[in-house]
């Protein structure tokens, strides 16, 4: 896979022209939130979706999340798990802007959620008007693997951005992760939704350069629902 700039990975800001930050891996040295391996997660459950059994997991300190290990065999995934997403939302966003500096750049956003195909699918259209920045997230079940596909489309180009992550949910926690390569260096990223609960959810991505054992965060989003889906 081509080599991409690491702290915008899945939602591919750098390809959208806003910023310049060439040769800054996230999570790089002196990051303000340190590298973590994984952990169990628990919490209350909630009903709807993947949220079952875990309306607070994703725990740990909230700029250093743990993650439940994905197992051996993961759960398949199924037919609603997204369904959480289905709404209109606000989104408060804290994104690493300077790995070298530990400079965290917090924004506001907000998204539009659609579940789609009977729940095979979930498309987001996310908006960012404090950047000038827009694009769509869509989630597509593979229904022969029970695996969920997890892929970006930036506005500007219109052109689906490899690699696509892959995942599952496990203990109402969903992560997703793809290959990919750094200065010729295999890494991989990662994303996760967690604290799923009704009306509310979070997104963050890292990346590890040690196939796993610890994980950068460059990347929160948390997520309030204001309301259904406005026509698309």
């Amino acid at each position: 896979m081509s080599s991409m700039s690491i702290d915008l990975t899945r939602r591919q800001w750098m390809a959208s022209g806003i910023v310049a930050m060439a040769g800054i891996a996230a999570g790089g040295i002196a990051v303000a939130s340190a590298s973590t391996g994984s952990g169990a997660s628990s919490g209350p459950g909630t009903t709807g979706g993947a949220t079952s059994g875990a309306a607070n997991a994703g725990g740990g300190d909230r700029w250093n999340p743990s993650v439940p290990t994905v197992p051996a065999v993961p759960p398949p995934g199924k037919p609603g798990d997204f369904d959480f997403l289905h709404g209109e939302w606000r989104i408060a966003h804290r994104r690493l802007k300077s790995a070298k500096d530990a400079e965290w750049d917090e924004f506001e956003g907000e998204a539009t959620c659609w579940t789609i195909l009977g729940g095979v699918g979930s498309v987001e259209e996310l908006r960012i008007p404090a950047r000038n920045f827009a694009g769509m997230g869509l989630r597509l079940l593979d229904v022969d693997k029970a695996l969920w596909n997890d892929f970006w489309v930036n506005a500007r180009s219109g052109a689906l951005t490899p690699p696509g992550l892959t995942g599952h949910f496990v203990d109402g926690v969903g992560v997703f992760i793809a290959e990919d390569t750094d200065d010729g260096k295999p890494i991989l990223v990662r994303g996760v939704w967690d604290r799923i609960a009704e009306g509310r959810c979070r997104w963050h991505q890292s990346v590890s350069r040690d196939a796993g054992k610890t994980w950068d965060y460059n990347w929160f989003m948390d997520w309030t629902r204001i309301g259904p889906p406005r026509s698309a």
